[in-house]
């Protein structure tokens, strides 16, 4: 299956690449990918690429684990509790409404051009993600295995621990393969909006001097980026839930 993903990669681009050369597609507005990966090239081996991509790797982690742990906490919390679930519900789905480009500027004013009006803003996407499938995941556990391990004297930490966290981590990894991309897309959005540095800023100061091939290098280092996160996200999960019987294939 891997070889036929990168085949399926390689073909794409060739095909672009051929268009391109053809003059069928124009170079300016989807440049050719060998002029792409030789920006890329340029961007690595002169470390330009490296500074940028630190920034936003920071605000990424750091957005993400603020928003996971949130999420966890608070879905957690009002799962179990169900009068502060039907209290704050409308206001967490009034805050969920709310579309999160407009609080990029609030962020900026608060926090200014340093990582934390983009770590904040990363949380925003982050949180609700995680927040309502832990919320739905916890909910899911089957009522008769909640009586059954309370008939045996399980007390509210050992559900926590033996019933709803097991129960609810297919949920919460589903949530997590999401949230890793949200979260460098609230970083890239909040550094492309007002940022000394990242790689949202690189891509900026690119399209400002109308550099589409700097556009797409910086578009496809982050897709790397984010492919091995989540190859790296997919091995902790295997790890975690090793005890679930695999699918058969049919």
């Amino acid at each position: 299956m891997r070889l036929l993903q990168l085949l399926l990669a390689a073909v794409v681009l060739a095909i672009w690449e051929l268009l391109g050369r053809a003059g069928v597609i124009d170079e300016f507005f989807f440049p050719l990918p060998s002029d792409i990966f030789l920006t890329m090239w340029t961007w690595i081996s002169s470390g330009y690429i490296f500074p940028h991509l630190w920034v936003t790797m920071q605000e990424s982690l750091l957005a993400f684990v603020i928003g996971v742990v949130l999420g966890l906490l608070l879905g957690f919390l009002l799962a179990r509790v169900r009068f502060l679930e039907r209290l704050l519900d409308p206001f967490l789905q009034m805050f969920n409404a709310l579309p999160r480009v407009v609080l990029a500027p609030i962020f900026l004013l608060w926090f200014g051009l340093g990582i934390w009006s983009k770590v904040a803003f990363g949380v925003t996407l982050v949180f609700f993600i995680v927040f309502f499938n832990t919320l739905e995941g916890v909910r899911s556990v089957d009522r008769v295995l909640i009586d059954n391990a309370r008939m045996l004297g399980a007390k509210e930490s050992h559900l926590l621990r033996h019933v709803f966290i097991p129960s609810a981590l297919t949920w919460i990894f589903s949530s997590l393969h999401i949230s890793v991309g949200f979260a460098i897309t609230g970083a890239v959005v909040g550094e492309y909006l007002g940022a000394s540095a990242g790689v949202g800023y690189a891509i900026a100061q690119a399209q400002g001097v109308f550099d589409t091939k700097g556009v797409f290098a910086g578009m496809f280092i982050l897709m790397i980026v984010v492919l091995f996160i989540d190859l790296l996200v997919n091995r902790v999960e295997r790890y975690l839930l090793r005890w679930r019987p695999q699918a058969q294939q049919l």
